[in-house]
């Protein structure tokens, strides 16, 4: 088999990795509570240790990658992921698991930025469609098994081996990549923006600490509101300098396309609303309803399924259908999914949820391929690699921040969640619900009136972006 194969086991070992573990990681959360004695906040922590850190750092990964070389920074990322995994693994504490997983973000990033950058420059003509189809099927397969998976592994043997399962197939596919995988610059060359990565990452993670910790400290007391005043400010001078440099690591330029101004915003709101329900649900099946992570994991399964079918079909209507349809029907389907949920009662179980897990997995399915064309297709080919960064750092974005609103909505009114009565659970479950599907509402609103047809760029065939900060926005679905 030519090297070039092994490159795409390589890439696709190390993203079905990543995207396993992050969906293993939301059915394992009520076990992981139990065994560090984690609070709600902690919790949150948790998931968007992560988040924030890849959402920070994506970009500038892609930078640093045209410099140095992509395969350089894909193998770095790879075993900052395996030795963080390892570390996730040996956790004795709350604060422990939420540094791993920082730092888990951290090598997140620069396999994000760079995977598809690697097959870009590795295939070509009719092999590129090829390759770039089984990274989209292995995504898929990774999201559609993962909270199976993660259920097995966490009730089965510990949840300790959702993290120490990342170690055999991070080493097989660091070593693929040392032996297979050729290295590729950017001919542009450029610089890294330490000072727009400073400024972006301290504004998200000052937002996101006083969303997450604002119940605790109380909303009126002077940390909050510095705090909140911190991140204010910060997002100002990230804007500043984006504006000042001639080549700026976020191309703010890029926001006035209403097209793709709209496809981030529709990211965002997926993510916020969806994707940011999974820590809530997964706390609802086994503290409420009593399942065990197996359990768990097989009822997420109608969702995760059908997405990925659902996202099948939706690839090849893209080249029929408007895309802006797809998307606004879409998130329109997403929000009558979170709707029907909030209708949940003490006395319900889980096939009251079923028709929304459906529906939500047939909408998640509808957007995702048409957002990822829309995010490269309304640039020229060239800032494609930046196009798709930013879209993939909103979608990031929107899980963090949704995380933390909808934890302080449900937190209002559960606020120990150890002590909660099921009815003091689904009344703040029900809230985050409602807030949810508002989100998602605003998406379809966004999609329906922002994108249009005229702002697509004629695409030439085979091309590849000079500028790859690429990611797996590609893949028909996506791990959020």
């Amino acid at each position: 088999m030519h090297r070039k194969w092994w490159a795409l086991i390589a890439v696709c070992s190390a993203i079905f990795m990543l995207l396993l573990d992050i969906t293993i990681v939301n059915v394992a959360i009520p076990s992981i509570k139990t065994a560090l004695h984690a609070s709600f906040s902690e919790l949150q922590w948790i998931v968007d240790a992560y988040a924030l850190t890849l959402a920070s750092l994506l970009l500038m990964s892609g930078s640093i990658s045209d410099l140095v070389g992509r395969r350089r920074i894909f193998m770095v990322g790879l075993v900052l992921f395996v030795l963080a995994s390892a570390g996730c693994a040996m956790a004795d504490t709350p604060v422990q698991l939420i540094a791993a997983r920082a730092v888990q973000g951290i090598g997140g990033a620069m396999m994000f930025a760079t995977s598809l950058a690697i097959l870009a420059t590795t295939f070509h003509g009719k092999e590129r469609g090829t390759a770039l189809g089984i990274f989209g099927a292995t995504t898929g397969l990774a999201v559609a098994v993962g909270p199976t998976a993660g259920g097995m592994l966490t009730e089965w043997a510990d949840w300790r081996w959702i993290f120490l399962i990342n170690v055999p197939i991070g080493i097989l596919a660091l070593l693929l990549t040392l032996t297979q995988v050729e290295e590729s610059k950017s001919p542009a060359g450029g610089r890294v923006d330490i000072v727009g990565v400073v400024t972006f990452s301290g504004s998200l993670f000052a937002l996101v600490i006083t969303l997450i910790e604002g119940n605790n400290w109380g909303w009126s007391s002077g940390r909050v509101l510095g705090l909140f005043v911190a991140s204010a400010v910060l997002m100002v001078l990230f804007v500043i300098a984006e504006l000042l440099q001639s080549r700026p690591m976020f191309d703010l330029g890029l926001l006035k396309n209403p097209t793709f101004l709209g496809a981030g915003l529709v990211a965002f709101t997926l993510s916020a609303s969806m994707f940011a329900m999974f820590l809530f649900l997964v706390l609802y099946l086994q503290n409420i309803l009593h399942y065990t992570p197996v359990q768990t994991g097989l009822r997420f399964l109608p969702l995760s399924g059908v997405s990925f079918f659902a996202a099948a079909i939706s690839g090849r209507l893209t080249v029929i259908v408007q895309r802006r349809y797809l998307m606004a029907g879409g998130m329109v389907l997403v929000t009558i999914a979170l709707a029907w949920m909030s209708l949940i009662t003490t006395s319900g179980g889980w096939i009251n949820l079923l028709p929304g897990f459906v529906l939500a997995g047939i909408g998640i399915g509808l957007i995702n391929p048409a957002l990822a064309s829309t995010a490269v297709g309304v640039v020229e080919p060239r800032r494609s690699g930046m196009a798709s960064g930013i879209n993939s750092t909103f979608r990031q974005v929107g899980i963090a921040t949704g995380i933390a609103v909808l934890g302080v909505v449900f937190s209002h009114t559960v606020p120990l969640i150890e002590r909660a009565t099921p009815d003091q659970f689904i009344n703040g479950f029900v809230d985050a619900l409602h807030v949810s599907a508002g989100v998602a509402l605003a998406g379809a609103l966004c999609a329906w009136f922002m994108i249009r047809e005229s702002d697509f760029v004629p695409q030439v065939m085979g091309s590849a972006p000079t500028h790859d900060h690429v990611d797996m926005d590609a893949a028909p679905v996506a791990a959020e």
